[in-house]
């Protein structure tokens, strides 16, 4: 996946606009450009904040903005075939303007919310969401393509289990997408639809639940600092490994440890409050008898 940022300033003459792959643009606050064969004979078209545009790859026209900021996500041929379930040929895409799905303009502010952040989930997050932009492609906006299959069943416990192995070994590391359907020797696509429907959840779901429950694990040590904890389970930064546990435990890594230090300070105490009397009574037991 490509993302580029136009900024209205970047294009203020005309100029030669060439797409050798999908993309699909995004306007992020209102705004015009024009469009065109000819540099004479360009057409304006007006988008307010949010609407998209799909363009085809190997797209070439003369372009021009006009106070338009916008989101450019390019999906690879790569992405599109796997999805389409061949290996030869291209997926064609049609041209739309000003197009309105709710489906691909949520996975685009998705990309765009993680570009804001500085990418903090990776690139097995992009490579998610490039992969569900794909599908979502190929199944609405496509000229010709081969039917996408419909699997059954899922991965076989063997192939979850070399997956948790290798998210386990590699888990400090920037996984991909690419990555983990290698160590099932599929495709990404088929991996990802295999995957959930095996689990219930995305790759990058799962590994940030893996990389969660290894964090809590760690937290529960007395000399396990909150910045090490983060990096030993693959967050690139103490900030968005905060957020995310938050997120998902309801309270943030310091305080998860700080509880767990004060349960099992409790729990001690309560057994040597317990095991006390009982060790005295047969003390006396024994003296008695």
């Amino acid at each position: 996946m490509r993302i580029e940022l136009g900024a209205p300033e970047s294009v203020t003459e005309p100029r030669m606009w060439v797409k050798h792959q999908a993309v699909l643009a995004m306007a992020l606050r209102p705004g015009s450009f024009e469009l065109g064969l000819r540099r004479s004979e360009m057409t304006r078209l007006t988008y307010d904040a949010g609407e998209m545009s799909l363009v085809p790859r190997h797209f070439e026209k003369w372009f021009r903005t006009d106070g338009l900021q916008y989101l450019s996500v390019g999906i690879s041929d790569v992405a599109l075939t796997e999805v389409a379930d061949g290996t030869s040929g291209e997926v064609e895409l049609r041209r739309t303007d000003h197009l309105v799905d709710a489906r691909l303009r949520a996975l685009v502010e998705a990309v765009n919310a993680e570009r804001i952040a500085g990418f903090p989930s990776g690139r097995l997050f992009l490579d998610s969401v490039e992969q569900a932009l794909a599908v979502a492609l190929v199944n609405g906006y496509a000229v010709r393509h081969r039917s996408v299959q419909t699997h059954r069943g899922g991965l076989g416990s063997a192939r979850l289990r070399r997956i948790k192995e290798f998210v386990d070994a590699k888990m400090e590391d920037e996984l991909t997408l690419r990555e983990m359907a290698q160590s099932v020797e599929l495709s990404r696509a088929h991996f990802a639809r295999m995957f959930r429907k095996s689990t219930g959840e995305s790759p990058h779901q799962f590994v940030l639940r893996q990389r969660i429950e290894r964090a809590m694990t760690m937290l529960r040590s007395d000399d396990a600092r909150v910045v090490d904890v983060a990096v030993a389970c693959g967050f690139k930064t103490q900030q968005h490994f905060a957020r995310v546990f938050r997120h998902v435990c309801g309270v943030s890594p310091t305080d998860y440890r700080l509880e767990s230090q004060d349960h099992r300070a409790t729990s001690e105490r309560e057994i040597r409050s317990h095991n006390a009397p009982t060790f005295c009574s047969h003390r006396f037991r024994r003296y008695r008898d």
